[in-house]
């Protein structure tokens, strides 16, 4: 099997399989427990806690460890909406955000907040200028994704993290494609909120993080409740054995990324397979600045449903998300950047590296 859908998910590494096993078979004990083996657990956990602050550049106790980036993108637009109301019930995001946001915000419009829905230029990328013109009195959250998981399309965060600052509007990021792939300094882009993933970076499914600036004193509503973990903002035990698989992987996870990229070996190997095609028979959709390893293209004259169903034992890749891949409608970020509903349900797929 030929494996091209790394943007929806990774193998865990090895090494941190190891790791992680001896967290699942002796290391076993809850992390909140006073006794020599929580402790242990939490001396572990404190660790990994660090090394993921460091690599964003916040404080250990800005990281609140969750389930993945879907629930680190509800506790920041739920938990903070929700709790800030009365400073007002406008919010601003993207057309081309990943589902998990689009639907929470959508649950926000039945809680009385308005959405705003920045359309993105056919290149793929949000504009800081509409942002900036969308920005009313009573705007309270920003919600623009670090790098978008179809396109790859890294967006301009710094400068929208600027003009949310000088408003007084805070400011999240989905940046579940981008950690380990790219700096990440949550100053310099004026971040607030950041949510990511570990099955993005050769992590094991089921943990990932949110940071939140200044956590100990920030105004949010936990989405679950629980006995106290996570400064009261999260409940529930903390999974040692996911946390150490998290912390591990990012480690090895970057260095690997940085050197593949460096020698441009996939890229290379990709662009000298797409001269089997005619350069007028198809279109990659997004360009740069956007990530290296995503391609999305738009083929003209290929039926990409008859290809995946023909291969289907042979090669392993997605039309659009994962999260909605199984779903027979046009990807809503194709469709931001104008591609047709036609070509996008028969003739678009992502290739990912």
């Amino acid at each position: 099997m030929l494996y091209l859908d790394y943007a929806a998910s990774t193998p865990v590494y090895p090494e941190v399989v190891e790791e992680m096993r001896y967290w699942f078979e002796e290391g076993f004990a809850n992390p909140s427990s006073n006794h020599t083996m929580g402790l242990e657990a939490k001396k572990v956990i404190d660790e990994a806690r660090e090394f993921i602050a460091d690599e964003i550049g916040c404080y250990p106790s800005e990281i609140i460890f969750t389930s993945g980036a879907t629930e680190a993108n509800n506790l920041a637009l739920k938990g903070y909406c929700l709790a800030n109301q009365d400073k007002g019930k406008h919010i601003i995001t993207s057309s081309i955000e990943h589902k998990c946001v689009l639907n929470t915000c959508a649950y926000l419009e039945t809680q009385g907040f308005k959405v705003t829905y920045l359309p993105v230029k056919p290149s793929g990328h949000v504009d800081p200028l509409d942002v900036k013109n969308a920005i009313r009195p009573d705007t309270i959250l920003c919600s623009i994704m670090t790098a978008n998981n179809e396109l790859g399309t890294v967006q301009p965060i710094q400068e929208i993290g600027k003009i949310c600052f000088d408003t007084g509007v805070k400011f999240h990021t989905d940046a579940a494609q981008a950690v380990g792939k790219m700096d990440i300094d949550i100053d310099e882009m004026n971040l607030d909120f950041l949510s990511m993933s570990a099955h993005k970076f050769n992590g094991p499914k089921g943990i990932g993080a949110l940071f939140i600036r200044d956590a100990k004193t920030a105004k949010l509503i936990p989405v679950i409740h629980g006995a106290g973990q996570e400064l009261s903002l999260r409940g529930g035990s903390l999974p040692t054995p996911l946390i150490v698989g998290m912390h591990k992987s990012l480690q090895y996870f970057k260095s690997d990324f940085i050197k593949q990229v460096k020698n441009k070996e996939h890229e290379k190997k990709f662009k000298e397979t797409l001269n089997i095609f005619d350069q007028r028979d198809f279109v990659i959709n997004g360009t740069q600045p956007k990530l290296p390893n995503i391609y999305n293209l738009s083929f003209k004259n290929l039926d990409v449903n008859n290809f995946i169903r023909e291969n289907f034992d042979q090669i392993a890749l997605s039309q659009g998300s994962a999260c909605s891949s199984k779903e027979v409608k046009a990807s809503h970020v194709l469709k931001s950047i104008g591609i047709k509903e036609k070509l996008i349900i028969n003739n678009s797929l992502r290739i990912s590296f």
